[in-house]
């Protein structure tokens, strides 16, 4: 395979499948069935798992 093959390649199909891989993993976030997940991650730095005590 030549750079030239390979530079067509990436300018061409690589990109599109650059761009659809983060449109698809962008868009997994937003599922309603993330949600749970999600508000877990961002309320989890709130929680003590040890507390110090005096």
């Amino acid at each position: 395979m030549s750079y030239d093959t390979l530079r067509h390649f990436a300018d061409s199909w690589g990109l599109l499948a650059m761009t659809l891989t983060f449109l698809l993993l962008t868009g997994w976030t937003f599922l309603p069935a993330a949600r749970r997940g999600s508000e877990r991650a961002a309320i989890s730095i709130f929680e003590d798992e040890d507390p110090i005590d005096g």
